[in-house]
């Protein structure tokens, strides 16, 4: 029987791909890979072509089969998906870990960084070069061979826990629903959610309203049901997923394996000579040491905190707050997420994001029906500069069930340099998870998943317009993590903008672009509640810095250095059964350890970058042209930090940060 993942393909044939052929494919790939990888290893005085070239080929293969299984694993979720992904992971991971620790590759990559032909490398193929060298070591190359084992059985159970903490928390949130009859239990809640309920009930042929711990219907009941009865329900439920505490007490509980992560990881540390696992994540990052980053922190904290609004509300509780948030901005602003929603049809500011991206840089995008999709919901774009096409990119916006919530960009293509001399074009996947349309109406965007769908709309940019040739600094490969995020919220920015919001904003029945009375309403709103915003973030990235800066720490203890956290910083005081880190996927099951203060890190960098587009104009061709030169254009080819400078002409303040945020 043929594998579509072992066939060569420009895109992937999604139509073809079923969950049997995952194993297989990965089976083979890395059989082949380790075949080759013996040769290269004994081969005589390396070159350029003869070691990373190579071994850029191999990962490319085994990309091009496992970019879509994990792809279909978070967006048709099924228990066969789910089977054949966890059986791939021990296998992938030995097989990264037996690439870091084989000797004979190393002194291979050593051998080349000494030899005569590596000073006419460009710039991007040594950086390859001394990554590689960093990542041995940071991988046990070293150790003595005991060590190494135990290395790699770390590594590969870590690979298989922090799936299934992932795991643990999209069931707990697909097991949960309330079916409401009475639509006066729904009393506040605006027509297009009421209709999303509606619709959810409908799906699983069941009458009334059916509420759900999805983004879309949470944050809806949050923000408007006026029972507070219904929203105490809904928060503790959401609140208590994947935990020993809440409605589904015990059942998919994530305490024990969070135990097992933060062991896992502080020995793995220990192993390669760090005093943390904090320490070790930061040897590849732009922070130099983990007191710089706790000092960041703090010193954002205490910036924010007098702008952090409280309320004045007797017996306030934590399920009161969104609902007593837009209540209070509704008051004090005259404005609504409801009043704005319609000027956001999820198409019009699809096509107005990407008209923006075109200005900003120069480019043509459209829709192409080339692609094969894996649901009616996606679709694919194409990318042209000059008439070429440059890059490609699928996007998924809508939730739906056995979809992983969340928003993220992926790469499915790296832009590279073919041994033939052609050139692969970066493809990304977008994905989000945006209220589907009902009843046959567009879907209908808040003014919040606008900035979601420019977020990974930047990522993607990063992505796809690299000039890189290289894989592993081509696009956001070899990008320093706290700089990573530099572009995404860079985009964001144009949602902000008046002549941006006049391209992507048309009323859903008349087509009129969002008034300029409610822009301003919009615009006076938008730093409402920032501090509190702001703490939260600095909350979240000091308790994961905090966790991972020391011994591992039993549940309990978790429990009690974020509670120390929150009464340090916290404006607003969650309930003792709050069990937020049993759902944190960030640091638990995502490549944020230790590294979620990246989010704030790189926001520095992304304010102070727009600042000069306020300078000189959010849509100077000139400024977006040096943007894309000197950020977008270069991956990871250069660090993070020379970058910036290249761009800004001097190094990063906080400055355009704090008066963004209305803090200064």
């Amino acid at each position: 029987m043929s594998n579509p993942l072992l066939e060569a393909h420009v895109l992937p044939p999604f139509k073809s791909i079923a969950p049997e052929h995952a194993v297989p494919a990965v089976e083979a790939i890395l059989a082949e890979g380790r075949a080759a990888i013996a040769l290269l290893a004994e081969a005589g005085e390396p070159s350029w072509a003869s070691l990373p070239a190579r071994m850029e080929d191999l990962d490319d293969r085994l990309s091009q089969a496992w970019s879509p299984v994990s792809h279909l694993n978070a967006v048709v979720n099924s228990p066969a998906w789910r089977e054949a992904y966890n059986a791939c992971l021990p296998m992938l991971s030995a097989y990264g870990t037996e690439l870091g620790q084989n000797a004979g590759l190393c002194n291979a990559y050593k051998q080349l960084e000494a030899g005569s032909g590596f000073a006419s490398l460009n710039a991007a193929q040594k950086k390859v070069v001394s990554n590689a060298l960093r990542d041995f070591r940071l991988s046990g190359v070293d150790l003595p061979e005991a060590e190494k084992k135990r290395y790699a059985e770390i590594a590969e159970r870590l690979s298989t826990i922090c799936s299934k903490f992932a795991d643990n928390v999209l069931d707990a949130t697909q097991a949960w629903e309330k079916i409401i009859t009475d639509e006066s239990a729904l009393a506040g809640l605006p027509d297009s959610a009421r209709a999303l309920l509606r619709e959810l009930a409908r799906a699983k042929d069941i009458q009334g309203y059916r509420v759900t711990l999805d983004a879309p219907a949470y944050i809806a009941v949050m923000t408007h049901a006026d029972d507070r009865s219904l929203r105490q329900e809904l928060y503790t439920a959401f609140v208590t997923r994947a935990s020993e505490q809440g409605p589904q007490a015990g059942q998919f509980d994530n305490s024990a394996i969070m135990e097992e992560i933060l062991a896992l990881r502080f020995e793995q540390a220990q192993l390669l000579g760090y005093g943390s696992y904090a320490e070790l994540s930061l040897v590849p990052k732009m922070a130099e040491s983990v007191p710089q980053v706790l000092d960041f922190l703090l010193d954002l904290a205490r910036r924010a905190r007098p702008g952090a609004d409280k309320f004045d509300i007797s017996d306030f509780q934590p399920w009161d707050q969104a609902y007593a948030s837009e209540k209070l901005k509704e008051a004090k602003y005259a404005i609504s997420q409801e009043q704005v929603r319609p000027y956001f049809p999820a198409p019009r500011v699809i096509d107005g994001m990407l008209r923006i991206a075109e200005r900003l840089y120069g480019l043509e995008i459209r829709p192409s029906t080339t692609a094969e999709l894996w649901h009616s919901d996606a679709t694919y774009y194409e990318i042209f500069e000059q008439g070429s096409k440059i890059a490609a990119f699928y996007l998924d916006p809508y939730a739906r069930a056995n979809k992983r919530g969340g928003a993220w960009m992926a790469d499915c293509r790296v832009r590279r340099r073919l041994p033939d001399g052609s050139l692969q074009l970066p493809v990304a996947f977008l994905t989000c998870n945006f209220n589907p349309p009902v009843d046959g109406k567009p879907a209908l965007l808040t003014h919040g998943e606008v900035t979601t769908l420019f977020h990974e709309f930047g990522h993607g940019l990063h992505h796809m317009l690299t000039r890189v040739e290289v894989a592993a600094v081509s696009g956001i490969n070899g990008v320093s993590w706290d700089a990573v995020e530099l572009p995404s919220q860079f985009f964001e920015n144009w949602c902000w903008d008046k002549e941006a919001l006049g391209i992507m904003s048309g009323h859903v029945e008349t087509g009129e672009p969002l008034p300029e009375a409610l822009l301003q309403k919009m615009l006076a709103a938008r730093n409402f509640q920032s501090g509190l915003q702001l703490l939260r973030q600095v909350e979240f990235s000091l308790f994961d810095m905090k966790i991972h800066a020391g011994p591992a720490l039993s549940s309990a203890a978790i429990q009690v250095e974020l509670n120390t956290l929150r009464a340090q910083i916290a404006v607003l005081k969650p309930p003792a059964f709050n069990r937020f880190q049993h759902s944190f996927t960030h640091i638990f099951a995502g490549g944020y350890a230790a590294g979620y203060y990246s989010y704030k890190w790189a926001e520095v960098l992304s304010a102070d970058a727009f600042s000069r587009f306020e300078e000189e104009g959010v849509f100077n061709p000139d400024t977006g042209r040096s943007f894309r030169d000197n950020i977008l254009a270069q991956g990871g080819s250069a660090d993070a930090a020379e970058l910036f400078r290249a761009f800004r002409g001097r190094d990063p303040s906080v400055d355009a940060l704090l008066r963004h945020s209305g803090l200064k």
